[in-house]
């Protein structure tokens, strides 16, 4: 989809194991990125760990791509079976979403909004879900700023296993205001 805020073309495809391990373990060990996701691994610690998520049945892994370039990693999931659903009434179909700018060329030039808005329009393409949540760390200021500018309002203040999580809901209904109020 060509995206009008940064008129570029922004795409997502699935992870491969074969072809982005390496990749999403050098991206876990960016300084950005390993206080909010504590994967800082030794390679072979990371490999079993994501060919863990990638069995997992109820997420899909995600590489987003700006004009073709691999710049971010994704995880979409249905919240309901995801750990975030013992922390609040999760409906059937709610889906959540992590990410992470990986390519450190791309950080700080305004591309998580996009590409967040990109994905949220892409997990709405299934009617039967309502709402998606995250549960950014409470320290990482910068994309609650980004989940709020994409419609997501803050819940309330979880104590997660791995980290202090602000709890956040958009619905269909918010996304498609905030979307229309953009252009």
């Amino acid at each position: 989809m060509i995206q009008q805020e940064t008129n570029a073309v922004i795409t997502f495809r699935k992870v491969d194991f074969e072809k982005d391990a390496v990749m999403l373990h050098q991206w876990h060990h960016e300084p950005h990125v390993i206080p909010f996701w504590h994967q800082n691994l030794s390679f072979s610690q990371y490999a079993k760990h994501l060919k863990g998520l990638l069995t997992d049945r109820h997420q899909t892994l995600w590489i987003g791509m700006m004009n073709g370039e691999e710049i971010s990693y994704w995880e979409t999931y249905w919240a309901k079976d995801d750990i975030i659903g013992r922390y609040y009434d999760a409906e059937p179909f709610d889906q959540g979403v992590h990410l992470l700018i990986g390519d450190t060329s791309y950080l700080g030039k305004g591309l998580a909004k996009p590409m967040l808005q990109n994905i949220m329009q892409q997990m709405f393409s299934d009617s039967r879900t309502a709402r998606i949540v995250a549960e950014p760390d409470t320290r990482n200021a910068k994309m609650i700023h980004v989940f709020k500018k994409c419609g997501f309002v803050p819940q309330k203040e979880l104590t997660l296993p791995d980290k202090q999580a602000l709890f956040m809901i958009c619905t269909r209904e918010d996304f498609e205001r905030r979307l229309t109020s953009d252009l």
